[in-house]
């Protein structure tokens, strides 16, 4: 499997509720950059590791968050990273009031596994859509 077919296959995961799945596709040494802006980030929004990852960020979505989902536009790959382009969409639970934000993740592949995610989201659209 190539890197753009690694990242793909980590989105599908998602997208059916696998988490597990996905987790299996993170290096050991796994850096999370999650945006800032939120609700459930604190301090500098850096997770380590896949433990640190699921609480912090996975176990956060549908505490705030109904049907969240990721719809890609674009993934494609160079050297060791893939790029994907797209929109997050749901519900804010706080608000009531649906969102379709623009983000884009970049990721960096190491071994054949996922080794640092970056987003970044228009996290406004999302809280005060």
């Amino acid at each position: 499997m190539n890197k753009v077919e690694l990242v793909q296959k980590g989105y599908q995961h998602f997208s059916e509720g696998n988490i597990e799945a996905v987790l299996e596709l993170f290096h050991r040494d796994i850096v999370w950059d999650e945006c800032q802006g939120f609700p459930f980030i604190e301090g500098d929004g850096i997770f380590k590791g896949a433990s640190a990852i699921l609480q912090g960020v996975f176990a956060q979505l549908p505490v705030h968050y109904d049907g969240f989902r990721i719809d890609i536009q674009e993934l494609f790959g160079c050297d060791d990273k893939v790029i994907m382009v797209g929109h997050y969409r749901g519900t804010y639970k706080a608000t009531g009031k649906p969102f379709r934000a623009n983000a884009t993740h970049v990721w960096t592949i190491k071994d054949g596994k996922l080794v640092h995610f970056f987003q970044a989201v228009d996290t406004a659209e999302i809280v005060n859509p």
